[in-house]
């Protein structure tokens, strides 16, 4: 019983291995077609729009994570 769980085990990493390889490659794929609509001209409106979501998508993990430490901050001076 011990072999099996073990073989399921390596499988499902390597499995989970080769997704996490393969994931920045699609990513990449994306951020060169918003490349190419940003560049022409007459979506200025689109360009903007693709700046705030990266600001946004920028911002949230910061505030999340200084919300936590404050939360965190609070508990231990209590």
């Amino acid at each position: 019983m011990s072999g099996s769980i073990t073989f399921l085990f390596k499988k499902r990493s390597l499995l989970l291995l080769c997704f996490v390889l393969l994931l920045p490659f699609v990513g990449e794929a994306q951020c060169a077609m918003c490349r190419a609509v940003l560049e022409s001209e007459d979506n200025t409106a689109v360009a903007e729009g693709i700046n705030n979501g990266i600001v946004y998508l920028m911002a949230i993990p910061y505030i999340l994570i200084g919300a936590l430490f404050f939360f965190i901050y609070r508990k231990m001076k209590s």
